[in-house]
């Protein structure tokens, strides 16, 4: 009597059962393979290569394709395969509706060809299936992204002839899949590229801009010396201390040199030491694990890392606190740094720009800025001249500007020669940013006609008295002839706003350009308070003049 382990039907089953047993592990091990891949790969045609390779590998495939359709033209064509040459695969071009191929893809349903020499469908056209003498059989799935047919995954015969055909289309079903979700990262970062390129080329062509505003409209000898040794230190990696007053153009500076430098293809990553509080400052520079502080609900990278193989621009390098300085200098020794709430020491590739408009060597001498940081940064120092240093260039910056604010207000700013004058001899406290924003507010108050002197006065207050002629709008009104001063001309201006706005000093000086504080202070050098308080006290008002202080205009 036979035992129940030996009987036929019994061994049979056993047999089935543990092939059916090695079949899911070997589809498990090749759906982790492949979803390995999905999640880290970049380059489409390799990864689908790599997909296919482990099917061969795992599964003893011999021959499958991934053929998908064209961006430029109405067909379908193979984009990877396994165990075809490379001229084979270049035969394997389908209109929508051709052969197995094209069915599968229009109608977005498996397909299975149990002979090929059988199927007038198939038609063979890589040449690379050999019609052999017992036949052999296909299996195709689409591929799905969006509930729209992306492609089709085609293969022989996986599995042998006693495992069904409904066993291989689920599998490649699933496959298929994970094949969608790699050709959708595909296009994401491919359509962020896309962004990122608009972006580089806008970046670009507005530093060009830029460029040509900063060093191609400079005539004076300091800024051309400086543009020679920015390109020159551009070229290289060495660590740049921009300094100079506000207003310099030490932003600038700083991202032409980014842009100049064999780093330009990567990021320029700009931080404002000054605009955050030191407990901030430390996780916007190196980043923080998830749960480090309250608030920190996920793993963020900080500007350094963002920087990576680019450039960091630290600006206003020396409000830097004393805890920030220390844990910031180990950085710049070794480029080596921890994100905060974490153990693990990270390396990063990235050059180093830092600007202030203080005095890091005063900083130093009063133990508010480390010594060995200050030697670390001041590696190739740059100093910016301020604008009042480089007069011959006020001429052509003054044009420049002119130039881009009539077209963005849609005006003619033109400037008499009186009112250049006064410009060069300004002092320009904010330098090129101050010189920027007033000829922007002369845009928009434009009311035609050429900008004279008498007109940039308010704006001015520093500006000594013209020589030779006046302009012609100080002499557009009789009572305003060639002998009269420019005391005369600003009192006679503010009185005339001063009316016109009913001897309301807010309005007034809103009119003027100026401040409430430097209205009053006007008001008091033309002694004209009398004025004011008897003509406020005839309409019913009384306004107070805010008191003089140290250097007001």
């Amino acid at each position: 009597m036979q035992s129940a382990l030996t009987k036929p039907s019994l061994r049979i089953n056993y047999a089935v059962d543990e092939m059916n047993t090695t079949i899911a592990q070997l589809k498990l091990k090749v759906l982790s393979n492949v979803s390995e891949v999905v999640g880290h790969a970049l380059d489409l045609r390799q990864s689908l290569a790599h997909i296919l390779e482990i099917l061969s590998r795992e599964l003893s495939m011999k021959r499958a394709t991934i053929t998908l359709k064209r961006e430029e033209s109405p067909e379908l064509a193979i984009a990877a395969s396994h165990g075809m040459t490379t001229q084979e695969q270049s035969r394997g071009v389908y209109r929508l509706d051709e052969g197995v191929t094209g069915l599968i893809f229009t109608t977005g349903k498996p397909f299975v060809v149990p002979d090929v020499s059988k199927e007038p469908l198939f038609l063979n056209k890589t040449g690379a299936r050999a019609i052999e003498k017992d036949g052999l059989s296909f299996l195709g799935v689409p591929i799905i992204l969006h509930n729209k047919t992306v492609g089709v995954l085609s293969v022989d015969r996986l599995f042998d002839t006693d495992v069904s055909f409904e066993e291989d289309l689920q599998f490649l079903t699933v496959l298929a899949g994970l094949i969608a979700q790699l050709i959708s990262l595909n296009d994401q970062v491919r359509a962020r590229e896309r962004v990122l390129l608009q972006a580089n080329k806008s970046l670009k062509k507005d530093l060009s801009g830029k460029f040509q505003s900063f060093f191609g409209l400079a005539q004076s000898p300091v800024m051309e010396k400086i543009q020679k040794v920015v390109r020159k230190v551009a070229e290289t990696d060495a660590t740049v201390l921009l300094l100079g007053e506000s207003g310099t153009g030490k932003t600038l500076v700083a991202q032409i040199i980014h842009e100049l430098s064999p780093r330009s293809r990567y990021a320029f990553v700009q931080c404002n030491s000054a605009a955050l509080p030191e407990s901030l400052l430390e996780s916007e520079l190196f980043g923080y694990e998830k749960g480090a502080f309250t608030g920190a609900n996920e793993n963020r990278m900080g500007r350094v890392e963002e920087a990576d193989k680019g450039t960091l621009f630290l600006d206003e390098i020396g409000e830097l606190s004393q805890s920030i300085q220390v844990k910031f200098l180990r950085f710049l020794q070794d480029r080596q740094f921890e994100r905060l709430g974490s153990t693990k020491t990270r390396s990063v590739d990235v050059r180093i720009v830092a600007a202030t408009n203080r005095d890091l060597e005063q900083g130093v001498r009063e133990a508010t800025f480390r010594e060995d940081l200050y030697y670390r940064l001041n590696v190739f120092p740059i100093y910016l001249p301020p604008l009042r240093a480089r007069k011959e260039d006020m001429e052509m910056l003054v044009g420049f500007f002119a130039r881009k604010f009539s077209r963005k207000y849609g005006c003619n700013l033109e400037f008499t020669r009186n009112a250049i004058d006064a410009l060069k001899n300004h002092p320009w406290p904010g330098n090129v940013r101050e010189l920027e924003n007033l000829l922007e507010r002369l845009a928009i108050m434009w009311e035609g006609g050429p900008i004279g002197f008498s007109q940039i006065v308010p704006y001015i207050s520093h500006a000594p008295r013209p020589q030779g002629p006046t302009d012609r709008d100080l002499a557009a009104s009789p009572s305003q002839g060639t002998e009269d001063t420019l005391q005369d001309t600003e009192k006679r201006r503010l009185i005339r706003a001063l009316e016109t706005n009913s001897w309301v000093q807010t309005r007034a000086a809103q009119e003027l350009g100026i401040t409430l504080r430097q209205i009053g202070y006007k008001i008091r050098k033309h002694r004209l308070e009398d004025m004011v308080k008897t003509r406020r006290r005839g309409q019913g008002f009384q306004e107070i003049v805010p008191p003089p202080s140290v250097g007001a205009e």
